[in-house]
């Protein structure tokens, strides 16, 4: 006899979950379970209960906050599990009353439907080294607002420095050695000057584990592959591969640039009128593929650190990776 299916809809929260069960067949009927701990163990029970009828699950939430734990968890118990892109979820736009049930039962109805979009779910290496890049990005984006609260201090001041580069070694000492009118100021620049330290040290700190630690993963491989294109150090082809994974999940080119949110709006199937990009895909991957691309405008050539990073790579990278400097800055300048 053909076994019984259940779809089961999890609404998860940060210390609960709610849980909808939508039997096989367009009929059958979509009920609640109820509300249990977020705690692997109770979810696992509430499962069994809801196969104790020798009935197949087929499991699906949404992606957020609380990563894929349990999606890894269910997966070592041999239950189907799909974790789906809230963005593609369909939206009944006539019901403004939105619940933990009514979550849970919607989800349960379209998993059953067969209308919900998985998500890709990495390794869990492969998570590891894309949260150190991650953790990167956060402690670059501190330094960035440290040194900005420092430079409105002085400015607020009338302190400017007149130099030809910010941050030099020439600025620091400018910082060090500045005298302010009240020592409650020179308190407070002493202050600042601490913070973009420690977050320098941070950003230096994060950066050694990555080179570190890089070597160790499965797609290093992919890494270096990338470092021999101009632009491409360790940091930033390591946040590309960490945020893609294995780019051979993608079927076309195209799927590929709308995951990466570099596709033109349509309004319309039938419109040819384009508009900017979406930038409805992974933010990350985009902002180092825009930060790298800028090498566009400088004229093609190998310099002396692209060269080393592309020592004992095949010869095939080498010309890939001229034609692709020649190629972009002829686009570039047209």
């Amino acid at each position: 006899m053909k076994k019984t299916q259940h779809y089961v809809g999890l609404d998860v929260h940060k210390d609960t979950i709610m849980i909808a069960v939508a039997d096989g067949g367009r009929e059958g009927e979509v009920r609640l379970y109820g509300q249990v701990s977020s705690d692997l163990h109770a979810v696992e029970r509430a499962l069994r209960k809801v196969g104790a009828d020798g009935g197949e699950l087929h499991v699906a939430y949404e992606a957020g906050p609380t990563g894929y734990v349990l999606y890894r968890r269910l997966r070592q118990l041999g239950i189907d599990c799909v974790v789906v892109a809230p963005s593609r979820t369909p939206v009944d736009k006539g019901n403004r009353r939105k619940t933990d049930r009514r979550d849970a039962q919607m989800l349960a109805r379209l998993h059953r439907a067969g209308e919900l979009t998985a998500v890709h779910v990495p390794e869990a290496v492969d998570e590891a080294i894309r949260d150190l890049t991650r953790a990167r990005a956060d402690a670059v984006r501190d330094l960035t607002r440290a040194r900005q609260r420092l430079k409105s201090f002085l400015l607020r001041h009338g302190y400017r420095y007149s130099g030809k580069a910010n941050w030099s070694e020439a600025h620091r000492r400018y910082l060090r050695e500045l005298e302010l009118p009240a020592p409650s100021l020179k308190a407070v620049l002493e202050e600042y000057l601490l913070a973009v330290t420690q977050c320098e040290e941070r950003v230096s700190r994060l950066e050694q584990l990555l080179g570190l630690q890089a070597p160790l993963w499965r797609l290093y491989p992919a890494v270096e592959a990338l470092m021999t294109i101009r632009g491409f150090q360790l940091v930033a082809a390591a946040v590309l591969v960490a945020e893609l994974g294995d780019v051979r999940r993608f079927a076309h080119p195209r799927e590929l640039m709308a995951f990466l949110g570099l596709v033109p709006r349509r309004r319309a199937p039938e419109s040819r009128r384009l508009g900017s990009i979406t930038k409805a895909g992974n933010a990350h991957a985009r902002w180092i593929l825009i930060e790298t691309v800028q090498h566009a405008w400088l004229p093609p050539k190998v310099s002396a650190q692209l060269s080393k990073r592309q020592e004992g790579q095949p010869a095939a990278r080498r010309e890939l990776s001229w034609k692709i400097q020649v190629r972009l800055h002829k686009r570039a300048g047209t």
